[in-house]
């Protein structure tokens, strides 16, 4: 992430690791590692390097030979050069996000009403009101909207006239690896050339201008990525595709085996995997801006609706919210 969302993500981990402490909710701290394929992102990270020193953020510089002998599996003919982060953490997300919400519930005191659509919310004289699909109505002096690319029941007309886009990925999750361990979460050369937080490396407006502007990679705005999960599967990923707020149905819900191939080769090209079986493949759909970091907005003064973080909602919206908390209350 860019500067000021890397200090957001810095206190998600603080606070990630602070629940973890007292209720399971399977953070692992394993680091994660940025791998360059060639001299252009080999500089990208060194550059990275540099501005995480400015910012008092731990990373290292790992050579070729390094990589090869902490990632099993890592191409050889691949790899130029590594940056690792060790303070990372990695959640299982189909656990994380329970553990974390049953955390919520018996020690900070969370009502939770699953499968219950808020259908109505407005400011009524000092304080909010919002009615339930099961009838129920509920009061409040202030209310958050998160409704990540829900645009269609509260408030459409603000989603209409922002600059959201929904955004869907396609991702797959490989069968366990029999003997295979890969720690932390690695990130590659597609990474390094698509996340924003090289952006601000000085390199990065040179070399992104020379890249193939027509190449598949471009067209579906891949980046791949590998996640080890505790039961020795990969995930991989991912792809992205994007309309407009106002269009977001237009994604559908079609997996592309096209993608998913494309994907598929590219990883062969980065590990020797022992197992390439494909368990799962998904899509998933969030919301971003298309000029801004987030979108906030605000309704009479007490109803706040708050949404498009973008890629980056597990890792800086633990952090963003303690500080957006912070502006409202």
């Amino acid at each position: 992430m860019n500067t000021e969302w890397q200090q957001y993500g810095r206190k998600s981990l603080e606070i990630y690791k602070s629940i973890q402490a007292k209720f399971d909710i399977s953070v692992r701290q394993n680091g994660s590692v940025y791998i360059a394929s060639d001299e252009e992102e080999l500089t990208l990270l060194e550059e990275l390097a540099a501005l995480n020193r400015q910012q008092d953020y731990p990373s290292q510089l790992l050579t070729a030979q390094e990589c090869l002998q902490r990632y099993e599996g890592l191409r050889a003919d691949y790899c130029r050069g590594g940056l690792f982060f060790p303070e990372e953490i990695t959640l299982e997300p189909r656990t994380a996000v329970h553990r974390i919400r049953q955390y919520l519930e018996e020690q900070k005191g969370l009502d939770y009403y699953p499968q219950v659509l808020a259908t109505e919310a407005e400011v009524i004289g000092d304080s909010c009101q919002v009615v339930a699909s099961d009838g129920r109505v509920f009061y409040a002096d202030q209310v958050l909207i998160c409704s990540g690319y829900e645009f269609q029941t509260l408030f459409p007309k603000e989603y209409a006239q922002s600059d959201l886009q929904a955004c869907k990925l396609q991702m797959l999750l490989l069968e366990p690896q029999p003997t295979q361990v890969i720690p932390g979460s690695i990130l590659t050369g597609l990474s390094i050339r698509r996340y924003e937080s090289f952006s601000e490396c000085p390199s990065y407006p040179a070399i992104k201008a020379k890249e193939v502007p027509d190449s598949l990679a471009k067209k579906w705005s891949v980046h791949i990525l590998f996640k080890q999960a505790v039961d020795g599967s990969v995930i991989l990923g991912d792809t992205h595709e994007y309309a407009d707020a106002s269009d977001a149905e237009s994604l559908g819900t079609l997996i592309r085996e096209d993608m998913n191939r494309f994907m598929l080769d590219e990883a062969a090209k980065i590990f020797e995997l022992q197992n390439w079986n494909v368990r799962e493949t998904w899509i998933g759909t969030y919301s971003q801006c298309k000029n801004s970091d987030i979108f906030r907005n605000t309704i009479d003064g007490r109803i706040h609706l708050l949404t498009g973080i973008g890629g980056k909602g597990m890792t800086g919206s633990a952090g963003y919210a303690s500080a957006h908390l912070q502006d409202i209350i």
